[in-house]
């Protein structure tokens, strides 16, 4: 069974949303975590931080400006 998690980072700001989600990828390993950012410098960092990690990510940005990063192990 593949785990999967959400992370909403909205109105929150970095490094707040890295340190969100890197306790996540932590907890699980592998699996999907989807990640809701509403910052460019958050959407930059959290994208940074899963490809480091060897995570795939694919970025939507949504109806109201905010993004979704969709992370894949």
């Amino acid at each position: 069974m593949i785990e999967e998690r959400m992370v909403d980072t909205r109105g929150l700001n970095c490094p707040e949303p890295v340190m969100m989600v890197f306790k996540v990828m932590k907890e699980i390993k592998q699996g999907v975590i989807t990640v809701l950012v509403d910052s460019g410098t958050a959407l930059e960092n959290v994208s940074r931080l899963a490809k480091n990690s060897g995570w795939k990510r694919m970025i939507n940005e949504q109806p109201d400006g905010s993004y979704r990063i969709v992370m894949e192990k």
